[in-house]
Formats: structure tokens, C-alpha cells, sequence
């Protein structure tokens, strides 16, 4: 049995798909040397067949759920403060997403002008599918 010890202030990601958690580190920026994270990758789980999980020790302000729920919005986050857990929090797609994608389009502004941020909104809530705000490219697949 794998054995992580509790953490005293942070948030712990579960439910994550298997295979997702280091997507997770990279787009939140986990790899700070001021925050310790411990990935747990397909772990056994009832409800999923196996999952991952982020355990991350550090000021629960770091968190962006925006990033977390465009990648999956089926996480659960518990936030973690003195040891125990103080709240769950249900993630919701977001409306806009800012510079966690990139339009693949060669015609869009944000092909020219490098400087631009790279800003997609959610066009279709039910299929899950966000578009460009500057050129209005559907955006094909999910973060990698």
C-alpha cells in the first residue's frame, strides 16, 4: 500500500483521468521550487478503474481552477488547511481561457503579432467547444 502523508495547507486534485496529472503540473505551474507536489498516477479507483491525484503543499491562492477545469472539469479539489479539508470546490467550464491554448490558425492575428494573448471563449458549453476570440477558430482538442 503507497503511503503520502497529509498535507497542512494546499489542495489535493482526485479524480483526475489516468494519464492527465503531469498535463495538470505543467499547465498549472506546479514546478515552482516553493511548492511540494506528489503525483499519484493510476491509483486504483472504484468509481474510474484508475486515476490520478495531485497532492500540492503550498497557499491555495496558486490554484487556477479556470486552467483545471478547461483540462477537466470533473476534478475533484479539496482545499486543505490545517491538515483537514475545509471545502470542496465543483469546477465549471470556463467562459474565457487566457494563454493555456494556442489558435493553429496561420491567418490569425495572433500568428503576426507574437505579443498578443492568446484568449479562446466557450462557444458551445454542451459539446465543449471554444473558439478564438480574434479570428473564431474552434479549437480542436483539449490541453496537452
Amino acid at each position: 500500500m503507497l503511503n503520502v502523508g497529509k498535507i497542512e495547507e494546499g489542495f489535493v486534485l482526485d479524480h483526475i483521468k489516468a494519464g492527465k496529472s503531469l498535463d495538470i503540473y505543467e499547465h498549472l505551474g506546479l514546478d515552482k521550487p516553493d511548492i511540494t507536489v506528489a503525483i499519484i498516477k493510476n491509483a486504483r479507483s472504484a468509481k474510474m478503474g484508475k486515476k490520478d491525484i495531485l497532492k500540492v503543499e503550498c497557499d491555495i491562492n496558486l490554484l487556477d481552477l479556470d486552467v483545471l477545469a478547461f483540462i477537466d472539469h470533473s476534478i475533484t479539489v479539496n482545499v486543505i488547511k490545517n491538515g483537514k479539508i475545509v471545502e470542496k470546490k465543483i469546477l465549471e467550464l470556463p467562459r474565457q481561457i487566457k494563454n493555456v491554448i494556442k489558435c493553429h490558425n496561420p491567418r490569425c492575428i495572433t500568428s503576426i503579432e507574437q505579443e498578443l494573448p492568446h484568449i479562446f471563449y466557450l462557444a458551445d458549453p454542451e459539446k465543449e467547444v471554444y473558439r478564438c476570440k480574434y479570428c473564431e477558430e474552434k479549437y480542436m482538442e483539449k490541453a496537452k
